[in-house]
């Protein structure tokens, strides 16, 4: 049985991005040599996820308008939280979209099914925030 693991890091102009990650997480799977297992993708930030959807920008606007309205960034004064920080917003936006992926890694490849990638959601950037990429198999 063989391991892996990389950290990727990540700095946004915007306090709120998702970027797909699949291109760098294909590369870490290419460079552990693994070709039957599983890869795990988590954010390693408590104000950011990762997760796995279709990369259509439609949706992202909707996961933008979606998540404002379940959780919105302002008024700061509306979260107990935000009397020591203004990201109240931000920990229950990761909380609704996850912390991590699992997937399955066949022949050398994610085992996605259709359109399936893998994203990286910045919920408090403007600052450097790392994803755990651990992969293990033979």
């Amino acid at each position: 049985m063989k391991h892996y693991r990389k950290e990727l890091w990540f700095e946004t102009e915007k306090r709120r991005e998702l970027i797909n990650i699949t291109p760098e997480v294909e590369s870490c799977l290419y460079e552990s040599g693994i070709r039957e297992g599983i890869l795990l993708c988590n954010a390693m930030h408590i104000t950011a996820s990762v997760f796995i959807n279709d990369d259509e920008s439609g949706l992202h606007q909707d996961y933008e308008k979606w998540l404002e309205g379940l959780a919105p960034e302002k008024p700061h004064s509306r979260y107990r939280h935000n009397s020591y920080e203004d990201n109240a917003d931000a920990h229950l936006k990761r909380t609704i979209m996850g912390r991590e992926v699992v997937v399955a890694v066949t022949e050398g490849k994610l085992d996605f099914g259709p359109w399936e990638q893998i994203f990286y959601g910045e919920f408090d950037g403007k600052r450097k925030k790392r994803v755990l990429v651990k992969i293990i198999g033979e």
